[in-house]
Order: C-alpha cells, then sequence, then structure tokens
C-alpha cells in the first residue's frame, strides 16, 4: 500500500469516526477507572463493527444520492 492509500484510509477512518462511535452506542469510561484487557479487547470488537457498518451506510446514501441526480 503507498503511502497516499495509506493516507486516504486514515482520513476515511478520521471522517467516520463519529458516525462510528455513534453507531458502536459505548458508553464511557468511568472517571479514575481503567477498562480491564477483555473490556478493550470487545469494545474495539464493537468499533470495527460499526466501523464496517457506518462505511457500508456512506456508500449506500452516496449511491442513492447518485442515481437520484441522474434520474
Amino acid at each position: 500500500m503507498s503511502q497516499a492509500d495509506l493516507n486516504r484510509e486514515y482520513r476515511r477512518f478520521l471522517d467516520l469516526l463519529p458516525l462510528t462511535l455513534a453507531l458502536a452506542g459505548l458508553p464511557p469510561a468511568e472517571a479514575q477507572r481503567s477498562f480491564t484487557d477483555d473490556q478493550l479487547e470487545g469494545r474495539a470488537m464493537v468499533i470495527k463493527r460499526a466501523y464496517k457498518k457506518a462505511l457500508q451506510l456512506v456508500r449506500e446514501c452516496c449511491e442513492q444520492a447518485a442515481a437520484a441526480a441522474r434520474g
């Protein structure tokens, strides 16, 4: 993967991060309390799935908008 591709993927991830976190629906950490390794792994898996859904949602919306613009 070229540096330009990596930068593009990173930018896309950052752009989708607010939607991803909203879809994940994870509660914030309590003050003065850390997550266990298992909890962190579980949260990471939820965020990964939410990112895939966010990406799919954006693609579908763009395709629908393009189709509507065509006719």
